[in-house]
């Protein structure tokens, strides 16, 4: 429940009409229908069940006797509308969010699962050499900026799937906001040295869409100047226990 955005502000624009919504609290909702046969504006009282995903079903019932149950998406910015009206009709309305009022708290669990998408993937295809992979993980128009490697889901799981058994990688420190994932690691077997790594990625409806990377031969702590190590496995668990 604290994941819900108390203090959102937003438009909701339904097919036939639109609608203000103000989360005033955990228990307690704020409508505006600006026109139409419907307009009005009430405060009700609300029960949110979370889903998960950054999804809350809300329901309520209003004065006349109207009961309306929202599926409040906020990973993809549309409410789902099942409203049955005084007079017995039903509706099912999908309707875009735009915010007017950002909520008192932000929340958002796209990182977190972002991370562990990108993270079940570099270990999936570059460790464990698992081609099938790439088809629950990547999606269908998947955009690759690697000038080495040709565009396409297709091209990326004919590439894992003659992967020679000596490339595997290790994954470092592990970076997310919104909808991007930048991720530190090592390979080895790619090129005659071993490379260190940054990939980054764009997660789009669960799955990731697109992918930029920079690569750089591995130099051994004590040849650099500044006598520091390019990679640890551990950097993400240090970063992490340092954070905590």
């Amino acid at each position: 429940m604290d994941r819900f955005p108390v203090g959102l502000e937003m438009d909701v624009f339904y097919p036939n009409f639109q609608v203000g919504l103000t989360l005033m609290s955990t228990s307690q909702l704020k409508f505006e229908i600006k026109e139409g046969p419907y307009a009005r504006t009430e405060v009700v009282d609300i029960q949110v069940v979370p889903l998960g995903n950054g999804i809350f079903a809300v329901s309520w019932q209003e004065r006349d006797g109207a009961t309306v149950t929202n599926v409040q998406d906020y990973d993809r910015g549309v409410i789902h509308s099942f409203a049955t009206l005084p007079d017995g009709r039903f509706l099912r309305m999908i309707g875009k969010i735009a915010v007017t009022r950002p909520a008192d708290r932000l929340a958002d669990d796209r990182p977190h699962r972002n991370k562990a998408l990108v993270l079940d993937a570099m270990t999936s295809l570059f460790q464990r050499h698992d081609a099938s992979a790439v088809d629950h993980l990547y999606s269908d128009d998947y955009v690759q900026h690697n000038p080495d490697i040709p565009q396409g889901r297709e091209a990326l799981r004919r590439l894992v799937e003659t992967l020679p058994p000596s490339v595997h990688y290790e994954p470092g420190l592990v970076i997310a906001e919104g909808d991007l994932v930048a991720i530190h690691g090592r390979i080895r077997g790619w090129a005659d040295e071993p490379q260190v790594v940054v990939d980054i990625f764009r997660v789009e409806a669960g799955k990731l869409a697109e992918h930029w990377d920079v690569l750089q031969n591995e130099v051994p702590a004590a040849a650099g100047v500044a006598g520091l190590a390019m990679f640890d496995p551990a950097e993400g668990t240090h970063r992490k226990r340092a954070g905590s």
